[in-house]
């Protein structure tokens, strides 16, 4: 049999190879960094992550922390490494990005049956293939993608997050805390009175933007807006959303502050911190001054400025079929947020679903199709239902099934069903599990 190309070297195309090689199948895998960088990549590592150093929450009373559960069920490749590049987080999976792209690589260049690659692929002239080049998908291969399916590629703007150095923070105009006091005090809180957070505001609003694109064209994926964005939509959206002060209490005047802003470790050694929620389109200049707005981040060193990216995917239900396979041509294979899942671990488990269903290809045998009461069924089922405007989807309990009780009891009661049902499909199926790593 003949190499299976994977293309893109990012969270699900590493997965998937991953996955395949495990399966014991010949992959090459593509990846054209460093030789031509995108917008918002700034290395040529494997699994790099560009946006937050988080994974989302490890609890699986959260739709993350179960779909993670799902995962290792299934032998994921990618999570156990991301919980060996572990920093602290408090209930979030949060990695050390230099660390996890480096163990990831390590990975990968041990794996016998991957033959790594550094070109850019631009046609799609592959026997058999899966594209995972992401929401930066190059000129060429875009134009190429378009070709094949006969129509344009949807798209929408992504925003990344400023992120500074700790020791250049002012740590006593901040304190360390957790939201209610769970779990470690991981992260580093900023307090803001009104008269502070209503300046913040002003500022944003009148800041110098870089040029670009309309946010407000309705094709900008709400859970990361830039903070032009949701300031431009009210002065509480910002103190109701990324800025919430519930569950945090200033440990200076003993009450709850008007609003905070929280930072987030992004590094192993604790010198590197983000600003959650402060994706921003602003000019270097304009960031700069922001900071020195925040008190206690007045001279903070910002180590990496936020930045804005397009994000291209693919009107998946019309154009890709149950196993993520071309509806124009046999053996090509589409996975992770070019498809229109949204999230670092929604990109994963894409990858890990379509490696399944590639190696259940070549074996003759039908798509693999997840139970509806899993999330891994509910994000396939998003990628497959046809509707009027498709839009990228990240891991929610909303798209599994109603369940009765009380409001409160309904998410246990949706993780327990989820887990037993997945638990009982796996036991009567006859797909290859992965080989250990």
């Amino acid at each position: 049999m003949e190499k299976i190309v994977v293309v893109g070297g990012g969270l699900a195309g590493c997965e998937t190879a991953l996955q395949l090689a495990s399966r014991g199948l010949q992959v090459e895998l593509i990846e054209m960094r460093p030789g031509k960088m995108t917008p918002a990549h700034r290395t040529g590592s494997l699994a790099e992550l560009v946006c937050s150093n988080s994974l989302k929450s490890d609890n699986a009373e959260t739709a993350s922390g179960l779909l993670k559960r799902e995962l290792r069920m299934l032998g994921c490749k990618l999570l156990k490494i991301a919980s060996e590049s572990r920093v602290p987080a408090g209930h979030a999976l949060a990695v050390d990005r230099d660390v996890f792209s480096g163990k990831v690589g390590e990975v990968v260049a041990k794996e016998s049956m991957i033959e790594l690659s550094g070109r850019e692929q631009i046609d799609l002239d592959i026997p058999v293939g899966v594209i995972a080049t992401g929401p930066l998908t190059s000129d060429l291969l875009s134009s190429a993608v378009m070709e094949h399916f006969g129509k344009d590629n949807l798209f929408f703007y992504d925003a990344i997050s400023i992120s500074i150095a700790v020791d250049s923070i002012d740590h006593s105009k901040v304190f360390k805390a957790s939201r209610y006091g769970k779990g470690a005090p991981d992260y580093w809180n900023v307090p803001l009175d009104k008269e502070n957070y209503l300046l913040l505001l002003e500022y944003i609003r009148k800041s110098s933007k870089r040029a670009g694109h309309d946010f407000e064209d309705g094709k900008c994926f709400e859970a990361c807006l830039p903070v032009e964005v949701m300031v431009s939509r009210g002065d509480d959206v910002m103190r109701y959303g990324p800025l919430k002060p519930r569950g945090l209490v200033d440990p200076v005047t003993g009450e709850e502050p008007y609003a905070v802003i929280q930072l987030r470790q992004e590094s192993i050694e604790g010198t590197i911190a983000g600003l959650v929620g402060f994706q921003t389109k602003m000019t270097v200049g304009a960031q700069k001054g922001m900071m020195a707005l925040i008190p206690g981040l007045e001279n903070a060193e910002i180590v990496r400025f936020g930045a804005i990216h397009r994000n291209t995917f693919l009107d998946s239900p019309y154009l890709l079929d149950k196993r993520q396979m071309s509806s124009r041509r046999d053996g090509l294979f589409f996975a992770g947020q070019i498809t229109g899942v949204e999230g670092y671990v929604e990109s994963i488990a894409h990858g890990l679903i379509t490696s399944i269903n590639i190696f259940e290809y070549l074996e003759g045998h039908p798509p693999v199709i997840f139970p509806s009461e899993t999330l891994l069924g509910g994000l396939q089922a998003h990628l497959t239902s046809q509707s009027s405007r498709f839009q990228p989807m990240n891991a929610n309990f909303g798209i599994l099934p109603p369940i009765s009780g009380k409001r409160r009891e309904r998410k246990a009661k949706k993780v327990e069903r989820s887990l037993t049902k997945l638990k009982s499909f796996l036991d009567k199926q006859s797909f290859d599990m992965p080989r250990s790593t």
